[in-house]
Protein backbone atom coordinates (compact mmCIF):
# COMPACT_ATOMS: atom_id res chain seq x y z
CA UNK A 1 0.00 0.00 0.00
CA UNK A 2 2.42 2.31 1.43
CA UNK A 3 4.64 1.67 -1.74
CA UNK A 4 1.79 2.29 -4.67
CA UNK A 5 1.12 5.70 -2.31
CA UNK A 6 4.34 6.86 -2.87
CA UNK A 7 5.01 5.38 -6.88
CA UNK A 8 1.46 7.50 -7.25
CA UNK A 9 3.04 10.61 -6.02
CA UNK A 10 6.22 10.43 -7.65
CA UNK A 11 5.08 9.60 -11.24
CA UNK A 12 2.53 12.27 -11.07
CA UNK A 13 4.92 14.75 -10.14
CA UNK A 14 7.49 13.37 -13.16
CA UNK A 15 4.86 13.42 -15.79
CA UNK A 16 5.51 17.34 -17.16
CA UNK A 17 8.76 16.04 -17.31
CA UNK A 18 7.97 12.94 -19.00
CA UNK A 19 5.67 14.28 -21.67
CA UNK A 20 9.32 16.88 -23.12
CA UNK A 21 11.16 13.45 -23.41
CA UNK A 22 8.79 12.03 -26.58
CA UNK A 23 11.16 9.56 -28.25
CA UNK A 24 9.56 6.76 -28.54
CA UNK A 25 12.31 3.56 -27.99
CA UNK A 26 11.41 -0.18 -29.03
CA UNK A 27 13.95 -1.93 -27.37
CA UNK A 28 15.58 -1.92 -23.93
CA UNK A 29 18.54 -2.50 -22.15
CA UNK A 30 18.68 -4.49 -19.40
CA UNK A 31 21.82 -3.59 -17.34
CA UNK A 32 21.61 -6.31 -14.63
CA UNK A 33 24.58 -6.74 -12.51
CA UNK A 34 26.70 -4.63 -15.26
CA UNK A 35 28.23 -2.21 -12.55
CA UNK A 36 30.33 -5.85 -11.37
CA UNK A 37 32.05 -6.03 -15.22
CA UNK A 38 35.13 -7.66 -13.49
CA UNK A 39 32.97 -10.74 -11.73
CA UNK A 40 30.95 -11.41 -15.21
CA UNK A 41 32.35 -15.15 -15.68
CA UNK A 42 31.90 -15.97 -11.84
CA UNK A 43 28.12 -14.33 -11.92
CA UNK A 44 27.60 -16.29 -14.88
CA UNK A 45 29.26 -19.88 -13.27
CA UNK A 46 26.91 -19.06 -10.05
CA UNK A 47 23.56 -18.76 -11.87
CA UNK A 48 24.34 -21.69 -14.36
CA UNK A 49 24.93 -23.74 -11.55
CA UNK A 50 21.73 -22.22 -9.48
CA UNK A 51 19.60 -23.66 -12.93
CA UNK A 52 21.01 -26.54 -13.55
CA UNK A 53 20.14 -27.45 -9.96
CA UNK A 54 16.80 -25.94 -10.32
CA UNK A 55 15.76 -27.69 -13.31
CA UNK A 56 17.20 -31.16 -11.86
CA UNK A 57 15.60 -31.04 -8.83
CA UNK A 58 11.99 -29.66 -9.46
CA UNK A 59 11.80 -32.08 -12.83
CA UNK A 60 13.08 -35.02 -10.45
CA UNK A 61 10.29 -34.02 -8.27
CA UNK A 62 7.81 -34.15 -11.33
CA UNK A 63 8.69 -37.59 -12.17
CA UNK A 64 8.93 -39.18 -8.69
CA UNK A 65 5.49 -37.82 -7.96
CA UNK A 66 4.37 -39.23 -11.41
CA UNK A 67 6.06 -42.76 -11.10
CA UNK A 68 5.25 -42.96 -7.33
CA UNK A 69 2.16 -44.46 -6.18
CA UNK A 70 3.44 -43.49 -2.86
CA UNK A 71 3.21 -40.12 -4.01
CA UNK A 72 -0.34 -40.34 -5.42
CA UNK A 73 -1.80 -38.00 -2.38
CA UNK A 74 -3.13 -34.59 -3.09
CA UNK A 75 -0.34 -32.99 -1.30
CA UNK A 76 2.61 -34.42 -3.55
CA UNK A 77 0.05 -34.10 -6.41
CA UNK A 78 0.39 -29.73 -5.31
CA UNK A 79 4.27 -30.17 -4.75
CA UNK A 80 4.63 -31.85 -7.99
CA UNK A 81 2.44 -28.86 -9.84
CA UNK A 82 4.42 -26.35 -8.15
CA UNK A 83 7.76 -28.00 -9.08
CA UNK A 84 6.40 -27.92 -13.21
CA UNK A 85 5.57 -24.23 -12.32
CA UNK A 86 8.73 -22.88 -11.24
CA UNK A 87 10.95 -25.10 -14.20
CA UNK A 88 8.80 -22.80 -16.25
CA UNK A 89 9.29 -19.95 -13.87
CA UNK A 90 13.30 -20.25 -13.66
CA UNK A 91 13.02 -20.94 -17.97
CA UNK A 92 11.50 -17.27 -18.18
CA UNK A 93 14.69 -15.43 -16.54
CA UNK A 94 17.65 -17.00 -16.03
CA UNK A 95 18.27 -18.18 -19.67
CA UNK A 96 18.38 -14.52 -21.11
CA UNK A 97 20.19 -13.56 -18.06
CA UNK A 98 22.97 -16.31 -18.60
CA UNK A 99 22.92 -14.84 -22.52
CA UNK A 100 23.65 -11.63 -21.58
CA UNK A 101 26.40 -12.60 -18.71
CA UNK A 102 28.34 -14.32 -21.17
CA UNK A 103 27.89 -12.31 -24.14
CA UNK A 104 27.77 -8.70 -23.02
CA UNK A 105 24.81 -8.07 -25.55
CA UNK A 106 21.71 -6.93 -22.80
CA UNK A 107 19.61 -5.39 -25.16
CA UNK A 108 15.97 -6.96 -25.23
CA UNK A 109 12.95 -5.75 -27.79
CA UNK A 110 10.25 -3.70 -25.96
CA UNK A 111 7.47 -6.61 -27.37
CA UNK A 112 10.59 -9.11 -26.03
CA UNK A 113 10.40 -7.41 -22.49
CA UNK A 114 6.43 -7.30 -22.24
CA UNK A 115 6.40 -11.46 -23.34
CA UNK A 116 8.88 -11.50 -20.55
CA UNK A 117 6.77 -9.90 -18.04
CA UNK A 118 3.61 -11.52 -19.20
CA UNK A 119 5.36 -14.64 -18.90
CA UNK A 120 6.64 -14.06 -15.36
CA UNK A 121 3.66 -12.35 -13.89
CA UNK A 122 1.43 -15.58 -14.74
CA UNK A 123 3.52 -17.59 -13.28
CA UNK A 124 3.91 -15.88 -10.41
CA UNK A 125 0.37 -15.01 -9.53
CA UNK A 126 -0.29 -18.83 -10.36
CA UNK A 127 2.43 -19.42 -7.49
CA UNK A 128 0.24 -17.51 -5.14
CA UNK A 129 -2.82 -18.96 -6.29
CA UNK A 130 -1.16 -22.40 -5.56
CA UNK A 131 0.54 -21.50 -2.52
CA UNK A 132 -2.55 -20.72 -1.30
CA UNK A 133 -4.22 -24.25 -2.70
CA UNK A 134 -1.31 -25.96 -0.82
CA UNK A 135 -1.98 -23.98 2.65
CA UNK A 136 -5.58 -25.18 2.62
CA UNK A 137 -4.48 -28.94 1.89
CA UNK A 138 -2.55 -28.74 5.30
CA UNK A 139 -4.83 -26.80 6.96
CA UNK A 140 -7.73 -29.94 6.21
CA UNK A 141 -5.32 -32.49 6.92
CA UNK A 142 -3.86 -31.05 10.26
CA UNK A 143 -7.48 -29.41 11.33
CA UNK A 144 -10.11 -32.07 9.77
CA UNK A 145 -8.08 -35.43 9.18
CA UNK A 146 -11.11 -37.50 9.80
CA UNK A 147 -12.74 -35.49 6.78
CA UNK A 148 -9.51 -34.91 4.81
CA UNK A 149 -9.70 -38.34 2.26
CA UNK A 150 -13.59 -37.05 1.39
CA UNK A 151 -13.07 -32.73 0.66
CA UNK A 152 -10.25 -33.14 -0.80
CA UNK A 153 -10.62 -35.80 -3.37
CA UNK A 154 -8.59 -35.93 -7.28
CA UNK A 155 -11.27 -33.76 -9.20
CA UNK A 156 -10.96 -31.25 -6.04
CA UNK A 157 -7.06 -31.19 -6.67
CA UNK A 158 -7.70 -30.66 -10.52
CA UNK A 159 -10.07 -28.17 -10.36
CA UNK A 160 -8.13 -25.98 -7.47
CA UNK A 161 -5.11 -26.21 -10.20
CA UNK A 162 -6.99 -25.25 -12.65
CA UNK A 163 -8.15 -21.96 -11.12
CA UNK A 164 -5.22 -21.30 -10.02
CA UNK A 165 -3.61 -21.61 -13.50
CA UNK A 166 -7.07 -19.42 -15.12
CA UNK A 167 -6.97 -16.86 -11.95
CA UNK A 168 -3.48 -15.98 -12.64
CA UNK A 169 -3.84 -15.81 -16.44
CA UNK A 170 -6.70 -13.50 -16.23
CA UNK A 171 -4.29 -11.42 -13.65
CA UNK A 172 -1.67 -11.00 -15.31
CA UNK A 173 -3.20 -10.33 -18.85
CA UNK A 174 -5.64 -7.81 -17.90
CA UNK A 175 -2.20 -5.63 -16.43
CA UNK A 176 -0.50 -6.40 -19.57
CA UNK A 177 -2.81 -5.35 -22.44
CA UNK A 178 -3.45 -2.43 -20.00
CA UNK A 179 0.38 -1.80 -20.44
CA UNK A 180 0.11 -2.67 -24.00
CA UNK A 181 -2.01 0.40 -24.88
CA UNK A 182 0.99 3.11 -24.32
CA UNK A 183 4.45 3.91 -25.61
CA UNK A 184 7.65 3.46 -24.19
CA UNK A 185 10.04 6.57 -23.99
CA UNK A 186 13.31 7.03 -23.33
CA UNK A 187 15.70 6.45 -21.53
CA UNK A 188 15.87 2.79 -22.74
CA UNK A 189 18.18 1.89 -20.14
CA UNK A 190 16.45 -0.85 -17.16
CA UNK A 191 18.30 -1.30 -13.98
CA UNK A 192 17.39 -4.79 -13.68
CA UNK A 193 18.04 -8.45 -14.76
CA UNK A 194 14.74 -8.88 -16.40
CA UNK A 195 11.40 -6.56 -17.50
CA UNK A 196 9.86 -6.47 -13.89
CA UNK A 197 6.38 -4.45 -13.65
CA UNK A 198 7.67 -1.60 -11.88
CA UNK A 199 10.85 -1.09 -14.10
CA UNK A 200 8.27 -0.90 -16.97
CA UNK A 201 6.02 1.74 -16.04
CA UNK A 202 8.71 3.85 -15.32
CA UNK A 203 9.61 4.21 -19.07
CA UNK A 204 5.97 5.02 -19.94
CA UNK A 205 5.20 8.39 -21.64
CA UNK A 206 1.98 8.56 -20.36
CA UNK A 207 -0.50 6.87 -18.20
CA UNK A 208 2.12 5.44 -15.79
CA UNK A 209 0.09 6.93 -12.71
CA UNK A 210 -3.64 5.37 -14.40
CA UNK A 211 -1.31 1.98 -15.01
CA UNK A 212 -0.15 1.51 -11.66
CA UNK A 213 -3.54 2.40 -9.70
CA UNK A 214 -5.02 -0.11 -12.09
CA UNK A 215 -3.27 -3.05 -11.79
CA UNK A 216 -2.95 -2.12 -7.70
CA UNK A 217 -6.63 -2.43 -7.80
CA UNK A 218 -6.81 -5.60 -9.88
CA UNK A 219 -4.13 -7.09 -7.82
CA UNK A 220 -5.80 -6.74 -4.95
CA UNK A 221 -9.07 -7.90 -5.76
CA UNK A 222 -7.56 -11.47 -7.39
CA UNK A 223 -4.24 -12.08 -5.54
CA UNK A 224 -4.92 -10.62 -2.07
CA UNK A 225 -7.59 -12.92 -1.16
CA UNK A 226 -5.05 -16.16 -1.72
CA UNK A 227 -2.63 -14.22 0.64
CA UNK A 228 -5.15 -13.62 3.40
CA UNK A 229 -6.10 -17.73 2.85
CA UNK A 230 -2.54 -18.44 3.65
CA UNK A 231 -2.43 -16.97 6.80
CA UNK A 232 -5.21 -17.98 7.64
CA UNK A 233 -4.76 -21.52 6.85
CA UNK A 234 -1.42 -21.65 9.08
CA UNK A 235 -3.32 -19.30 11.57
CA UNK A 236 -5.50 -22.31 12.13
CA UNK A 237 -2.98 -24.72 12.01
CA UNK A 238 -0.30 -23.35 14.25
CA UNK A 239 -3.54 -23.33 17.00
CA UNK A 240 -4.27 -26.88 16.35
CA UNK A 241 -0.60 -27.94 16.33
CA UNK A 242 -0.17 -26.37 19.86
CA UNK A 243 -3.17 -28.03 21.82
CA UNK A 244 -1.73 -31.16 20.48
CA UNK A 245 -0.93 -32.71 24.22
CA UNK A 246 2.17 -35.31 23.37
CA UNK A 247 5.38 -33.06 22.20
CA UNK A 248 5.91 -36.44 19.30
CA UNK A 249 2.40 -35.92 18.15
CA UNK A 250 3.52 -31.88 17.53
CA UNK A 251 6.27 -32.16 15.65
CA UNK A 252 5.05 -35.00 13.78
CA UNK A 253 1.80 -32.35 12.81
CA UNK A 254 4.11 -29.78 12.44
CA UNK A 255 6.56 -31.59 10.12
CA UNK A 256 3.45 -31.89 7.57
CA UNK A 257 3.61 -28.06 6.95
CA UNK A 258 6.75 -27.15 8.06
CA UNK A 259 8.23 -27.51 4.46
CA UNK A 260 5.41 -25.65 2.92
CA UNK A 261 6.01 -22.93 5.17
CA UNK A 262 9.14 -22.23 4.40
CA UNK A 263 8.27 -21.93 0.48
CA UNK A 264 5.52 -19.16 1.50
CA UNK A 265 8.05 -17.40 3.76
CA UNK A 266 10.65 -16.95 1.27
CA UNK A 267 8.58 -16.28 -1.42
CA UNK A 268 6.33 -13.84 0.21
CA UNK A 269 8.96 -11.87 2.41
CA UNK A 270 10.95 -11.09 -0.74
CA UNK A 271 7.40 -9.98 -2.41
CA UNK A 272 6.23 -7.68 0.14
CA UNK A 273 10.16 -6.04 0.14
CA UNK A 274 9.65 -5.16 -3.10
CA UNK A 275 6.16 -4.41 -3.77
CA UNK A 276 5.04 -3.26 -0.49
CA UNK A 277 7.61 -1.36 0.70
CA UNK A 278 7.95 2.78 -0.65
CA UNK A 279 10.15 2.94 -3.71
CA UNK A 280 12.99 5.03 -2.58
CA UNK A 281 16.28 5.12 -3.87
CA UNK A 282 17.58 3.13 -1.53
CA UNK A 283 15.04 0.16 -1.82
CA UNK A 284 15.16 0.51 -5.59
CA UNK A 285 19.20 -0.42 -5.15
CA UNK A 286 18.31 -3.10 -3.03
CA UNK A 287 15.65 -4.72 -5.19
CA UNK A 288 17.71 -6.56 -7.48
CA UNK A 289 19.09 -7.98 -4.59
CA UNK A 290 15.38 -8.96 -2.92
CA UNK A 291 14.06 -9.99 -6.36
CA UNK A 292 16.61 -12.97 -6.85
CA UNK A 293 14.94 -14.86 -3.79
CA UNK A 294 11.57 -15.37 -5.32
CA UNK A 295 12.57 -15.61 -8.95
CA UNK A 296 15.82 -17.11 -8.31
CA UNK A 297 16.19 -18.93 -4.42
CA UNK A 298 12.71 -19.94 -4.40
CA UNK A 299 12.26 -22.33 -7.21
CA UNK A 300 16.01 -23.67 -6.37
CA UNK A 301 14.81 -24.06 -2.64
CA UNK A 302 12.06 -25.73 -3.51
CA UNK A 303 13.18 -29.12 -4.41
CA UNK A 304 15.68 -29.02 -1.93
CA UNK A 305 13.06 -28.46 1.09
CA UNK A 306 10.74 -31.09 -0.50
CA UNK A 307 13.49 -33.37 -0.74
CA UNK A 308 16.11 -33.16 2.35
CA UNK A 309 13.35 -32.47 4.60
CA UNK A 310 10.80 -34.90 3.60
CA UNK A 311 10.78 -38.51 4.44
CA UNK A 312 8.37 -39.79 1.92
CA UNK A 313 10.40 -38.23 -1.25
CA UNK A 314 13.45 -39.38 0.27
CA UNK A 315 12.16 -42.87 0.61
CA UNK A 316 10.60 -42.57 -2.90
CA UNK A 317 14.26 -41.76 -4.51
CA UNK A 318 16.48 -44.33 -2.71
CA UNK A 319 13.50 -46.67 -3.66
CA UNK A 320 14.71 -44.96 -7.53
CA UNK A 321 17.90 -45.40 -7.54
CA UNK A 322 17.39 -49.34 -5.76
CA UNK A 323 15.79 -49.42 -9.01
CA UNK A 324 17.90 -48.43 -11.45
CA UNK A 325 20.73 -50.17 -9.59
CA UNK A 326 18.74 -53.69 -10.13
CA UNK A 327 18.27 -52.64 -13.19
CA UNK A 328 21.83 -52.24 -14.39
CA UNK A 329 22.56 -55.50 -12.58
CA UNK A 330 20.31 -57.69 -14.54
CA UNK A 331 22.25 -59.75 -17.38
CA UNK A 332 22.22 -58.91 -20.76
CA UNK A 333 20.24 -61.68 -21.77
CA UNK A 334 17.56 -61.21 -19.41
CA UNK A 335 17.25 -57.60 -20.48
CA UNK A 336 16.70 -58.60 -24.42
CA UNK A 337 13.97 -61.10 -22.71
CA UNK A 338 12.40 -58.01 -21.19
CA UNK A 339 12.47 -55.44 -23.75
CA UNK A 340 12.23 -57.90 -26.84
CA UNK A 341 10.87 -61.17 -26.31
CA UNK A 342 14.26 -63.01 -27.28
CA UNK A 343 17.86 -62.93 -26.19
CA UNK A 344 20.51 -62.03 -28.77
Amino acid sequence: MFNVLFDLWQMHSMSSIREKNQTIITHFVLLGFSDLQDLQIFIFLIFLSIYLATMAGNILIVVLVISDQHLHTPMYFFVGNLSCLETCYSSTILPRMLASLLSGDRTISAKGCMLQFWLFGFLAATECYLLAVMSYDRYLAVCKPLHYTALMDNRLCVQLVLVSLLSGLLVVTTITLTMAQFSFCAPYEIDHFFCDFMPLIQHLCSGAHFLLLSSFITTSVFTFPPFLLTIASYIYIITAILRIPSATGRKKAFSTCSSHLSVVTIFYGALIVVYMFPNTDTLSRMNKVFSLFYTVFTPLANPLIYSLRNKEVSKSLKRAIDKCVHFAKMPKDVLCTAFFGTSF
